[in-house]
């Protein structure tokens, strides 16, 4: 009788979960259409909403701190909660993310637009299927998927660098347009900042199901 209700405990928190987890996929997805359509009526719309997963991620951390105290499981059940508290973290983390970028929507939007934009396009798409990969892999538990995961986020890294080769470049030529630039400029950072924090749940997803931690492996050890 008590292992049955645990195990609906833990099967309400994995729902919960992947409820923060839709949520936080459409935050990015919101974000990123922001970017594109420079539209701070979106912008606005993600900043303002921002407390509803602030919200999820308190919740979802009390009932896994609330199992631990009351069931003190171990083993599999153990490490499930223990990776759940991290994901729900860095789900959160990511929701600050789509945040940061729809700030700097809001400020670009105001401003005289630049004849220089850079496309975030590519690294946008990149990103968000990084998160969705994530998220399948947990709901899948497929560690083959987690670690495709892991291997992308060299490509987000490499786009943002070229980013801030090509922005550097037109702050040398546009002296006047400079904050202009480093708003781009940081989109590109919380770009990349939301591509690493759905690197982490991927390597959460590995540890749920291997028990292996590789967040500071070599890099031949995560292929």
């Amino acid at each position: 009788m008590i292992r049955k209700h645990f195990s609906r405990e833990l099967e309400k928190i994995k729902k919960q979960i992947l409820s923060l987890g839709a949520v936080v996929e459409e935050r990015v997805r919101m974000a990123l259409n922001a970017v594109d359509n420079n539209d701070a009526e979106l912008a606005h719309q993600i900043v303002k909403t921002d407390y509803e997963i602030d919200e999820m991620e308190v919740e979802i951390e009390e009932e896994c701190l609330k199992i631990l105290a009351l069931h003190q499981p171990v083993a599999v059940d153990l490490r499930f909660l223990i990776a759940v508290i991290k994901i729900n973290n860095d789900l959160e983390r990511i929701g600050d993310q789509a945040v940061n970028i729809a700030e700097r929507v809001d400020v670009i939007a105001k401003r005289d637009l630049s004849d220089y934009f850079f496309d975030y396009t590519a690294m946008g798409e990149k990103s968000q299927n990084m998160l969705k990969m994530s998220l399948d892999a947990l709901v899948n538990m497929d560690t083959e998927l987690a670690f495709k995961v892991v291997m992308l986020d060299d490509e987000v890294d490499q786009i943002k660098r070229d980013a801030y080769d090509h922005i550097k470049l037109e702050m040398s030529k546009h002296p006047d347009k400079i904050g202009y630039l480093i708003n781009l400029l940081l989109i590109s950072r919380h770009i990349e900042r939301l591509a690493d924090h759905t690197t982490n749940i991927a390597e959460e997803v590995i540890y749920l199901i291997e028990g292996e931690i590789i967040r500071h492996a070599p890099f031949e050890m995560k292929k």
